[in-house]
């Protein structure tokens, strides 16, 4: 089953979810946060499709995340790939803007941001910040029995 594909013919890249590949890749709109919820509900059907439905709900979280830092925090599109593994689970979010993010430890409890990265510092089992030419990634991994 494939959901979207790249089109040869205008070479524009669509949103996909391929079941042998167990891939998604999601171009994300400049400030489009209906993506976030959008990035949820595909990522759980990835996982669907994986044979771990039920375990969703911590990737789902810190996708949203990462999504919601990259419409928010950036003026510019954003890309969201998730590959799934027989080991585990690697989301990524690419944006065009150089800045790394940090964790925020001086969020207070009225506070409704700046508490994102530290979700995924603490839920994820690795995740980190990747640099490109042009902006960067921010990624995190689960093994198969967190994702």
């Amino acid at each position: 089953m494939t959901v979207g594909a790249f089109s040869a013919t205008t070479g524009e890249e669509t949103d996909t979810i391929t079941e042998h590949a167990r891939r998604l890749r999601r171009k994300l709109g400049r400030a489009d946060l209906r993506a976030v919820p959008e990035a949820r509900r595909e990522l759980r059907e990835l996982l669907r499709h994986w044979g771990k439905p039920g375990r969703s709900e911590i990737a789902e979280l810190l996708t949203s995340e990462l999504v919601t830092n990259a419409l928010v925090h950036t003026d510019d599109d954003a890309v969201l790939t998730a590959v799934v593994e027989d080991g585990g689970l690697r989301v990524e979010v690419r944006d065009f803007v150089a800045r790394r993010p940090e964790p925020s430890a001086s969020a207070t409890d009225d506070d409704t941001h700046g508490r994102g990265l530290l979700l995924v510092q603490s839920l994820a089992d690795d995740w980190g910040v990747r640099p490109h030419e042009v902006g960067k990634s921010v990624w995190f991994e689960l093994d198969a029995e967190a994702a």
